[in-house]
């Protein structure tokens, strides 16, 4: 059974441990094992540089010991996805792992970010003045460019990854849907 290393800013949620087991549940009906970060628990005597250090080494772990990543790119504080998700994705395509992420927006950057155009020269502009690159894309191109792009949600993506690795769902009752 392949695995899938499950990345995104989930682990920030109120409920984070309950939603990484509906995620590996759901995994298992596609035909994976999901591996979430807090399946990892750390030594009792860690905090602050050192926790984070531990987190850090463990996940990376996971990432190495992984055949692929599924990654939650939505917006986290912002119009982008979490710094942490991304960095977790372009580790494991730099070590040459598929990656798929899913984003519930199908609109381009442009589309969703940009409030300005300017003259000199011609480009999009956010609220900021930066500007907002135009290649009709839902993610910065570093990413969609380098991963497999799902618009739509967690299971909508394994559906994806099992076409990709032709995987059988494990077919059983029940809601599919997380919460």
């Amino acid at each position: 059974m392949k695995t899938i290393y499950l990345a995104g800013f989930d682990v920030f949620r109120q409920d984070a441990v309950a939603h990484g087991e509906a995620l590996k549940q759901l995994c298992l009906r596609y035909g994976f094992e999901g591996w979430y970060p807090l399946d990892n628990s750390a030594p009792e005597h860690l905090s602050g540089r050192a926790l984070a250090q531990w987190i850090y080494e463990a996940n990376v772990d996971l990432i190495r010991r992984a055949d692929l990543v599924m990654a939650n790119m939505n917006p986290f504080r912002g119009h982008e996805p979490d710094s942490g998700t991304a960095f977790e994705a372009g580790f494991a395509i730099a070590m040459g792992k598929p990656v798929f992420v899913y984003l519930d927006e199908a609109q381009s950057l442009v589309q969703r970010i940009a409030v300005d155009e300017r003259d000199d020269p011609p480009r999009h502009v956010d609220a900021a003045g930066y500007t907002v690159e135009d290649f009709g894309l839902n993610l910065n191109l570093m990413l969609a460019c380098s991963a497999t792009v799902v618009v739509g949600d967690a299971e909508q993506c394994l559906v994806r990854i099992a076409q990709s690795f032709d995987a059988d769902p494990v077919v059983s009752g029940g809601d599919r849907r997380l919460g």
